[in-house]
């Protein structure tokens, strides 16, 4: 396929220099602009604008311009005041909620290997230009669109691109001097994954003219809807609804009742704000902040903020035993023959595969440089520097194994080394005691490499065919140590509610003794071989009983996890390699670790600082508390929102005057609102954090019609001990229940916020306390004060501060007594229904290729 790409920059290099210079590479970068085609910055524009698109908000402003044009200036201006100070406290919020992932975002900083100077070394991505010289190596994300140069058995998986799901082979381009006009399988395209192999090559197109990056753009930068979102989504819809009911009766109330026009319409349009939570997505972006700061600070980004709240959702976690369950710090221990006697010619052969690959300036796979490092190796080093490789094969998740030809004075040698299920099938010979041998390995817990040679007289070319007939050397024996606290880790996961499961490409026998020495008790096991000939229906019946699945392809992770989200729980996988990125990108969260391969954090949801089941734990907890959190200002908003507004559309029929003026309502909520800002540092209880939670909105609707009713019915007790009580008139009307209101509401989070006894046996935070009863303060105090006749408010009798102060308690009791009855008939959670995420992928590649902020 002809791409027709062209690059003015990309052809022409000096033929004396590899790469570009420094002066050269920066000019060409105020010229073409950075390599980049998504960006996290805080914009200050778009956060305002989210709080000015609500259509209520809108309509009332210009029913508040109305107003003052028709003659009520002093209204219009309080209104405005009132609309200007909710709008900028929900706009600071959320900035500084956006700046905080901004500036975690900047610590997932990206690098590619380039040549400056004629000197290799790491730049960020954004900066790479074109004409720049890349290397490619395995695992990695392909950074820009790239004519290959020089290729080692390179292969890309370009599935992002055209949805092939086979990586495609990859060939150097004929000359450095090639048409413009160049062939698919000579250009490494950006956003492509090096799925085997490597190679290097230059960079033609960068950022947005990339295929890629035109495609990314395409799509636009709004993220995936998230099961939180949804349940906030559908939570809004609700209230959409209620208030809309109210509103229209309100309006319609006050036409009948023949007052004026615009004064009906503001109390409506008062009443229709009222009962909408407006600092709602505020609160749920300082919690957000709030707990990434935490995450961060306890070793865990995040990529996306509303991601902590999935990770709180986690049942089932899926994890690699590497690094999770042990150190990840192998060490070579011995070598031995294929009869399990001490032989140095493992360490021999094994090197001249490893060697090759260490010397030539790559660091190699965790195996090779505790081979290459051991003490042992050191003997053998100058004896293989002799030998010349030829040719390679490297290694690949299917074939487990990797070869390579190296020749000396005697001769050419095929040399293979990989695991030994997949080693010793391609061998001439193998003794029935060469098994046990690896049995009793196994069974130590031992990481086992076999390797094996035969005469080379072929070719120079090297196939997967060409790795048989050959005679087994033996076998390189490596420890990885278990952790001494990943039994507790794994305990504390259990604790929460998380069931833990091994997925590794390790020999099962391994995997069950480092799981049955940590504790982990083993229900079952399946290897890769047992799942190649199940079915889904099968496979999904096995995955109850089943915890360790071993020696497992890349494809079979993604598939074990595809099959476990199918039992209606939310799947979260732990993985840092190349063969991983396929699982996290079906998991509901996908987790990495910082130094993992780019594949890996691309796919990645959440990134560990460290590589500790405790920190993920720590990571759940915090996104129950949030989700805890944000549950009690639903909860407790909509409730007492919607009793308050249901009692102001009750009143408005039977009164002859305005139960609140139409500024009053948006000051009580301002202030109630305020007040709940604090709610981000509120103590959640144990047995709240002990399991995942889920939106319910059913649950919040009954919720809110009860404690609404309640609320509503101690407002219309308000409006009796005024109106009868006290001969109250208008204003005084208006001041009593302003008080009252804004007590209530406030004051019943201390209630709402726990299933337990409050302050007794469940204590609030201490900046909620004091913020709570610094508002209720205020509403006591503002009669008094000389904003009071502006605000249209007088002071209040000792006699009626009483008979409120009165109400206040007695309401609180009996919503603590609703509270206990309404939660032992409450039936079981909904859950949500998982949705398919359209270009949920491309989405998430396109976050690593960011513009650099400064």
């Amino acid at each position: 396929m002809d791409l027709g790409y062209e690059s003015e920059h990309a052809l022409g290099m000096p033929s004396e220099q590899i790469g570009l210079t420094q002066a050269e590479a920066s000019a060409r970068l105020i010229s073409v602009g950075q390599n980049a085609v998504a960006t996290h910055s805080a914009k200050w524009p778009i956060v305002l604008w989210r709080q000015l698109h609500s259509p209520l908000l809108i309509l009332l402003v210009i029913s508040s311009f109305i107003s003052y044009f028709v003659g009520e200036k002093t209204d219009s201006i309080i209104i405005g005041i009132i609309l200007t100070l909710s709008i900028g406290l929900g706009f600071l919020n959320e900035y500084r909620a956006e700046q905080a992932a901004a500036a975690l975002h900047s610590r997932l900083r990206r690098t590619v290997s380039t040549i400056r100077d004629g000197v290799a070394k790491d730049i960020d991505v954004a900066e790479l230009v074109p004409g720049d010289v890349v290397n490619l190596l395995l695992g990695e994300i392909v950074p820009a669109d790239i004519k290959l140069l020089t290729v080692e058995g390179l292969e890309c998986d370009e599935s992002i691109l055209t949805g092939e799901s086979a990586p495609v082979q990859k060939f150097a381009a004929v000359s450095e001097e090639q048409s413009v006009e160049l062939k698919s399988n000579s250009l490494a395209l950006m956003g492509t994954v090096v799925s085997a192999g490597g190679g290097q090559g230059v960079v033609i197109n960068t950022g947005a003219r990339t295929e890629f990056g035109r495609i990314a753009i395409g799509l636009g930068t709004v993220a995936p809807e998230t099961a939180f979102q949804l349940g906030l989504r559908k939570f809004s819809s609700l209230l959409i609804i209620m208030a809309g009911g109210l509103t229209s009766f309100i309006f319609i109330a006050n036409i009948l009742l023949h007052r004026p026009l615009i004064d009906a319409l503001l109390f409506s349009l008062a009443i229709a704000v009222g009962i909408t939570p407006q600092l709602l997505p505020a609160i749920v972006s300082t919690s957000l902040a709030k707990g990434a700061r935490d995450l961060a600070r306890k070793k865990i980004l995040v990529k996306r903020l509303i991601s902590i709240e999935d990770l709180g959702d986690v049942e089932i976690l899926f994890t690699d035993k590497t690094g999770t369950l042990t150190d990840g710090h192998l060490t070579f221990m011995r070598s031995i023959d294929a009869q399990g006697l001490a032989s140095s010619e493992s360490i021999k052969y094994g090197l001249l595969s490893t060697a090759l690959v260490m010397s030539s300036g790559e660091s190699g796979n965790p195996l090779d440089q505790a081979l290459w490092s051991s003490p042992a190796a050191q003997a053998y080093k100058a004896r293989v520097a002799s030998y010349k490789r030829v040719a390679a094969l490297p290694f690949d998740h299917h074939r487990l194994m990797n070869s390579v030809i190296v020749e000396n004075d005697s001769g050419r040698l095929l040399v293979t080394k990989g695991a030994p299920e997949s080693v010793l099938p391609r061998c001439k010979e193998v003794l029935d005691t060469t098994n046990q041998v690896l049995v009793r390995e196994f069974e130590a817990g031992g990481r086992v490499v076999a390797v094996a040679t035969r005469v080379w007289t072929d070719n120079d070319a090297l196939t997967a065919q060409d790795e048989m007939g050959l005679e087994l050397i033996g076998f390189l024996i490596f420890r990885d140590s278990p952790k001494d606290d990943a039994g507790d880790a794994i305990k504390r996961l259990e604790g929460l509610g998380i069931a833990v499961k091994i997925i590794t490409g390790d020999n099962p026998i391994v995997a069950t003794t480092v799981c049955k020495a940590l504790g982990l008790a083993v229900t079952g096991v399946l290897t890769g071989s047992q799942i190649a000939v199940m079915s889904e229906e099968e496979l999904e019946a096995a995955l109850p009983s089943t915890n360790i699945f071993a020696r497992i392809t890349p494809e079979q992770k993604a598939q074990i996890v595809k099959a476990q989200r199918t039992h209606g729980v939310d799947v979260a996988f732990l993985g840092d390699g190349v063969n991983d990125a396929l699982a996290l990108h079906a998991a509901d969260v996908g987790i990495s670790v910082q130094g993992a391969v780019d594949v890996a954090t691309d796919a990645a949801d959440i990134v560990l600082l460290e590589k500790d089941l405790n920190v993920l734990a720590e990571g759940v907890m915090e996104g129950r508390r949030i989700f805890a959190n944000t549950i009690k200002y639903v909860l407790m908003g909509s409730s007492s929102n919607f009793g308050n507004m249901f009692s102001a559309a009750g009143a408005s029929t039977f009164l002859s005057f305005l139960p609140m003026l139409p500024f009053q309502i948006l000051l009580n909520n301002l202030l109630y609102d305020t007040s709940q800002l604090t709610i981000s540092t509120d103590v959640v209880d144990p047995e709240q954090l002990a399991g995942p939670s889920r939106w319910d909105i059913a649950m919040i609707r009954r919720y809110m019609l009860f404690f609404g009713l309640i609320s509503s019915a101690f407002d219309f007790g308000t409006f009796g001990i005024l109106l009868w009580g006290f001969h109250a008139g208008p204003t005084l009307f208006r001041s009593g229940w302003f008080v009252e209101s804004l007590a209530t509401q406030t004051l019943v989070i201390f209630v709402i916020r726990t299933r337990r006894s409050p302050f007794y046996k469940s204590r609030p935070s201490l900046t909620l306390l004091l913020a709570s009863f610094a508002i209720v303060l205020i509403g006591f105090v503002l009669p008094y004060t000389p904003l009071a006749k502006p605000l249209g408010f007088q002071s209040l009798s000792g006699a009626l501060l009483l008979s409120i102060i009165g109400l206040i308690v007695l309401y609180l009791f009996l919503v603590e007594f609703g509270k206990k009855q309404f939660f032992i008939n409450a039936k079981s959670r909904e859950h949500l229904i998982k949705r398919a995420r359209p270009h949920r992928h491309m989405r998430r590649r396109a976050g690593k290729f960011p513009a650099i902020t400064h």
